[in-house]
């Protein structure tokens, strides 16, 4: 149980160095682009950072759906990846279920899934934020 939840959390120390990476980067991208004064520009702006934000989380959901294939608690890729997008994104339809002893992962990828859209919708408000600011 002790191996499990250090496993666990070695995933989710992951998620975390994957998200700090891709948001330290946007940010350095972000300060070398002028504020957009009109609106499609603007918008432009932010469809291109959802887009890199889904992204980041799709490398996280990615990382969890290996572990889950290469320990054989799911039977193919395409489940361990279905399985780890429900589960992260907290959606759980429960069709597909991780094997008993594989089950405390679950609880922890979908805590890691709340934790780093949270980030996301952190990160993309003070984005919108700053650039209101700049214009007002």
């Amino acid at each position: 149980m002790l191996l499990r939840l250090l496993g666990g959390c070695s995933i989710m120390a992951l998620c975390v160095i994957v998200h700090a990476a891709g948001v330290t980067w946007a940010i350095k991208r972000l300060r070398q682009i002028p504020p957009p004064a009109a609106f499609w520009p603007g918008t432009w702006l932010f469809i291109r950072l959802a887009i890199w934000m889904v992204l980041l989380h799709l490398v996280e959901i990615t990382a969890w759906a290996i572990l889950y294939l290469v320990n054989g608690a799911m039977p193919d890729t395409a489940s361990a990846l279905y399985f780890s997008a429900v589960t992260y994104t907290t959606t759980g339809y429960g069709d597909l279920v991780l094997p008993l002893e594989w089950r405390l992962h679950g609880g922890i990828e979908a805590l890691t899934g709340i934790l780093m859209c949270g980030w996301s919708t952190g990160f993309f408000f003070a984005i919108v934020n700053r650039l209101y600011v700049r214009q007002a």
